[in-house]
C-alpha cells in the first residue's frame, strides 16, 4: 500500500521561501493564507560559531489526524495514502477542524466560507508528479515518496537517519519527517 510522506533535510535549507511562494501560487492562496511557512529561530551561538536553522512548516498529514473525526459535515477527511485534505464543497467553515489542529496547518477564509490547507498537492501527485513545494526547492531539502516503498528515497532517509516529527507526543503520528541540522557545522 502507498503511504504518502514528506522528509525535510534541516541541514539543507536556507530559509529562502521558494517552497512558500510556489505552494502559494498553485494554490491560488487569498493572501491572508499560508499552507507552509517556513521559520526560524534566528541566529544561534558565539562568533565566529553562528548557524541559523529553518523549519518549513505544514500540514503534518498524520497517521491519526485529530481533524478528520471531529468535522461536523465530513469534509476533512483522509486519503488510503494518508493524504488529509478538505472537500470545500461540504465544508461550512465552523472552524471545529482548525482548532483540533495542534499545528496551525488549517485556516478558513472568511471570503470564501470553508477550511483551506495543504493537500500535498494531491491533484499532482494522483498525475505522478511531486508537490509545487518539493518542485521548487533549489536546496533539495524537500523530499516526498511513498514510504511503504523500501527503494524511494524517503523510506531509505526515515530508515537510516536520525529523523524528528513535531509533537510525537500528541499520539497523531506526522507523516513529515524533519532531518535536523545540529548547527555549526560545514553544509
Amino acid at each position: 500500500m502507498t503511504r504518502f510522506v514528506m522528509v525535510i533535510d534541516q541541514r539543507r535549507c536556507i530559509g529562502c521561501q521558494s517552497c512558500t511562494v510556489a505552494c502559494r501560487t498553485w494554490n491560488e492562496l487569498p493572501i491572508d493564507i499560508i499552507y507552509n511557512p517556513v521559520v526560524s529561530e534566528g541566529v544561534l551561538g558565539v562568533w565566529p560559531n553562528v548557524h541559523q536553522t529553518f523549519t518549513p512548516l505544514l500540514c503534518m498529514h498524520c497517521d491519526n489526524p485529530p481533524c478528520t473525526g471531529c468535522c461536523p459535515c465530513k469534509a476533512s477527511q483522509q486519503e488510503p495514502d494518508g493524504i488529509v485534505w478538505v472537500d470545500e464543497k461540504k465544508c461550512m467553515g465552523c472552524k471545529v477542524c482548525v482548532n483540533a489542529c495542534p499545528y496551525g496547518a488549517r485556516d478558513v477564509n472568511h471570503k470564501e466560507g470553508f477550511v483551506r490547507k495543504c493537500n500535498f498537492c494531491k491533484d499532482r501527485v494522483r498525475e505522478g508528479e511531486k508537490p509545487y513545494c518539493v518542485n521548487t526547492c533549489h536546496q533539495k531539502a524537500r523530499i516526498f515518496g511513498d514510504l511503504d516503498d523500501p527503494t524511494s528515497e524517503v523510506s531509505q532517509l526515515v530508515n537510516s537517519l536520525q529523523v524528528n516529527t513535531i509533537f510525537p507526543e500528541l499520539g497523531t503520528n506526522p507523516q513529515v519527517y524533519y532531518i535536523p541540522d545540529l548547527g555549526g557545522g560545514n553544509r
